[in-house]
């Protein structure tokens, strides 16, 4: 187990995880729109990176979707199958790194990310990116939300991406479809979970996976 799975594991086990600050009972807003917009459609297969206790992939298993969960934290990953065992509901979760993922390539038709993206090192960054484009299938949709630079408070992640620089990372691989900005005041913000939630302002984007190469610069 390294450095970093060990202090996920003491976090789990010394906190309950209806008590941690990124803990939701709701699923991903921006998930949750896609399917009501239709940018997804069940039963494909999907996969939400950085699951947490697992609520985004109950509720697409709930819609009809084929959706497996992954943490690198085995605390989440233990909360999580107990409450789809609990709910009898027929979601996989898997334990292992967002930056090394245990997947073959193209496994998935969509990928959801409701905030691990910002927590990764700046450096591991492209690899996360990487690896996106590896597990999703050519065509596939790509769901992600951050906290970005605009939130200037302390709460939140320290590194916090600016559209430039996500668009940077993913622009060889994927193509932006469409890019919200929820500030901290407006509907749609980022609301936590666990004690004293807050909202937190935010990008959210639909990104398509790339069928051939990016076009070089004209």
């Amino acid at each position: 187990m390294s450095a970093e799975e060990r202090a996920w594991a003491k976090t789990y086990a010394e906190t309950p995880y209806t008590k941690l600050p990124w803990y939701s009972p709701r699923p991903s807003p921006w998930v949750k729109q896609a399917v009501e917009n239709r940018w997804i459609r069940p039963p494909s297969l999907v996969l939400d990176i950085g699951c947490g206790a697992g609520t985004t992939v109950l509720w697409l298993c709930r819609e009809e979707f084929r959706a497996t969960g992954l943490d690198l934290a085995p605390g989440a990953i233990d909360a999580a199958r107990g409450r789809a065992h609990r709910r009898k509901i027929p979601a996989t979760f898997v334990q292992g790194s967002a930056t090394a993922m245990p997947f073959p390539k193209a496994t998935f038709d969509a990928a959801s990310d409701n905030g691990c993206f910002h927590a990764i090192p700046l450096a591991a960054r492209g690899d996360y990116a990487s690896e996106v484009a590896r597990v999703v299938k050519p065509g596939g949709a790509f769901l992600l939300t951050w906290i970005g630079r605009e939130e200037t408070r302390t709460y939140g992640p320290p590194h916090r991406p600016s559209l430039e620089e996500v668009a940077t990372i993913f622009e060889p691989t994927f193509t932006f479809i469409r890019t919200e900005f929820f500030g901290a005041d407006l509907p749609g913000a980022w609301t936590t979970g666990g004690p004293g939630g807050q909202s937190l302002a935010r990008y959210s984007a639909l990104l398509r996976r790339r069928r051939s190469a990016q076009p070089p610069p004209r």
